[in-house]
């Protein structure tokens, strides 16, 4: 199940004590009119409350960042591009899931949105993970890669 935190008051912002790429980054720019958070929590048969197996935090610009400082910039005109800047699971496989549900809940719900791209550290587990869930590399930058989704 899918979970869009679109406020600073959602009790699983306590997640991003775990982010693993960006932990800088506050909850003010992760949670405003450009940005949101996406958790995907696993069906608990039993009633109980779900728990989180992936989160990723996207920005929504109207450039292709390629810093985290670009990342910064509030766009002063309609965004059109959705920047996945970091992800994280807890579960293995759910970080593919959460990439592929975010993605279909932003088509869905901000039909502005026209590019699905990354600002990925460049390593190796980075690469595996966009390639293997079927991102091209768009543009390798001098601290960060760019991962186009389809």
């Amino acid at each position: 199940m899918l979970h869009v935190i679109t406020a600073v008051t959602d009790p699983l912002l306590t997640l991003i004590k775990d982010d693993p790429v960006r932990p800088e980054l506050d909850l003010d720019f992760r949670v405003n009119d450009h940005a949101e958070v996406f958790v995907l929590l696993d069906s608990d048969p039993e009633g109980v409350m779900p728990r989180a197996t992936a989160v990723v935090c996207c920005a929504y610009r109207a450039n292709i960042p390629s810093t985290v400082e670009e990342l910064k910039i509030t766009p002063a005109v309609s965004p059109t591009a959705a920047v996945f800047y970091t992800i994280w699971s807890y579960h293995p496989g759910a970080g593919r899931k959460l990439i592929m549900a975010a993605r279909s809940w932003i088509q869905e719900h901000r039909s502005h949105i026209r590019d699905f791209v990354t600002l990925s550290p460049p390593t190796e587990m980075a690469r595996i993970f966009h390639i293997r869930n079927g991102a091209t590399v768009m543009r390798v930058n001098s601290e960060t890669v760019n991962y186009l989704y389809p």
